[in-house]
């Protein structure tokens, strides 16, 4: 098996009120395409070394689509104070979009799990050069469905079989709505996926 490319620490200037916050690089070889990655909610532990976040980053990388993925503000080195805002997610997920443009020409994946995912669908809606969203159980709560079904990108929306936070018969009926929805269904898994990385891995890669 070929080894993982290598992470590079970065640092992402502010773009607004976002502070600067800490992020890892994953060159793709090509930097044809270019991926955000968001980690899970920050007051609830989430950073950007959650297995579920690399696991996403790394198939970015492995499918040629260099990726960056960050921590909030006030989670692991990112300065600033812990928010559970998502204006104040809007606005560091802007921060690293800004990265990635400046980084590579072609179009951008917005992606994440769990409350990064419902960030990604705002970001979308914000942002011209993010072309998809590939979505890891985004919280039925926090799913902002009418940006969602707006947005003229394809879309993967992955989540576990016993996933509570992200339903999996709504989550399908939703993918299955939208022009250019793909579900995936990870089985014997729920929303923390203890079991199940290599399952996300491979549903991303085919599908980027």
């Amino acid at each position: 098996m070929a080894a993982r490319a290598m992470d590079r620490a970065v640092a992402i200037a502010p773009d607004g009120d976002s502070p600067v916050l800490e992020g890892l690089l994953l060159a793709s070889g090509t930097e044809a395409a270019g991926a955000v990655v968001a980690a899970p909610h920050p007051q609830m532990g989430g950073s950007m070394d959650h297995p579920v976040v690399a696991e996403v980053a790394h198939a970015c990388a492995e499918a040629g689509v260099a990726s960056l993925r960050f921590n909030w503000r006030g989670a692991g080195g990112s300065a600033g104070a812990l928010s559970g805002n998502p204006e104040h997610g809007d606005a560091d997920f802007a921060a690293a979009v800004r990265f990635v443009e400046e980084s590579v020409e072609g179009p951008l994946v917005a992606a994440g799990y769990s409350y990064g995912a419902a960030i990604a669908v705002r970001a979308a809606a914000r942002h011209a050069r993010i072309r998809r969203l590939l979505l890891v159980s985004p919280p039925s709560q926090m799913l902002d469905r009418a940006a969602l079904e707006r947005f003229a990108g394809a879309v993967l929306i992955v989540t576990a079989e016993r996933d509570a936070y992200a339903p999996p018969s709504e989550l399908g009926a939703l993918a299955g709505a939208l022009a250019r929805g793909t579900f995936h269904l990870v089985p014997d898994a729920d929303h923390f996926y203890q079991q199940g990385l290599a399952e996300i891995s491979r549903a991303a890669e085919r599908w980027l």
